[in-house]
């Protein structure tokens, strides 16, 4: 097994009656890509709210690149190379594509100068420098989806949370950005996603993670997951991966 990138050990998070996540154990190794499953309000967003730093856990703790990052306010969560997407979307629409993406950049390059290059190499790589200088509320679904995952790859991770990235889009859209994340993690980036589009998590996940009401259920590669009974009872149930 490649060497822990991301160790996250007895996690547990409550909202008033609601126990959204208990004593969770997820690890992402070097390079690899995770899959985080499970049905809708299993936790798997609350778990990102977590390793991110936008949640503070009740109990657990986390350790990225070797540090603990265990209650670590987002922006030195991202300093130190763990950035995320979000299922919502919500670009500044009426700033240009391309600063949008410089937001990102500036975390890493003070220089305005640099940053604008660091985004456009960016929105070249995702296929939106042609879209560089229209408002980002313009933008298609597919579009605003690949702006979202700029904006993060713009910070320059070695891990990135990707929440939902593919929901809504056409099985060709779908396609295109299987592509395009198999892409950056074949530079090296580390990936753990959220994800209902099965087809896609078969294409693209090493291991496969599946939460229900906040436990984790099952774990191992997807062809393993997709014929564990409870995960087909819990989630899948005719739908195999």
């Amino acid at each position: 097994m490649t060497a822990a990138l991301l160790d996250v050990t007895g996690l547990s998070k409550r909202f008033g009656g609601l126990q959204a996540i208990s004593d969770l154990a997820l690890r992402v190794g070097e390079g690899e890509i995770v899959a985080l499953i499970g049905p809708n309000g299993a936790g798997k967003t609350t778990a990102f709210g977590l390793i991110s730093g936008f949640l503070t856990p009740d109990a657990g703790a986390i350790h990225f690149r070797g540090r603990s990052i265990t209650g670590l306010p987002p922006h030195r969560v991202c300093a130190l190379g763990l950035a995320r997407t979000f299922q919502i979307m919500r670009p500044f629409p009426r700033l240009s594509v391309l600063r949008n993406v410089m937001i990102g950049a500036l975390g890493r390059h003070a220089d305005p100068r640099a940053a604008a290059a660091r985004a456009g190499a960016v929105l070249e790589e995702l296929g939106l420098a042609a879209k560089a200088a229209e408002p980002a509320g313009s933008l298609t679904l597919s579009e605003r989806k690949r702006l979202e995952l700029a904006k993060a790859l713009a910070t320059e991770p070695v891990l990135l949370l990707l929440d939902e990235v593919m929901s809504g889009l056409t099985d060709r859209e779908t396609e295109r950005l299987v592509g395009e994340v198999r892409a950056i993690n074949a530079r090296g980036v580390a990936i753990l996603l959220i994800e209902h589009v099965m087809r896609a998590v078969m294409s693209l996940a090493q291991r496969v993670v599946v939460l229900d009401y906040g436990e984790r259920i099952a774990e191992g590669r997807p062809e393993e997951v997709a014929n564990d009974p409870r995960v087909i009872e819990a989630y899948l149930g005719d739908e195999r991966l």
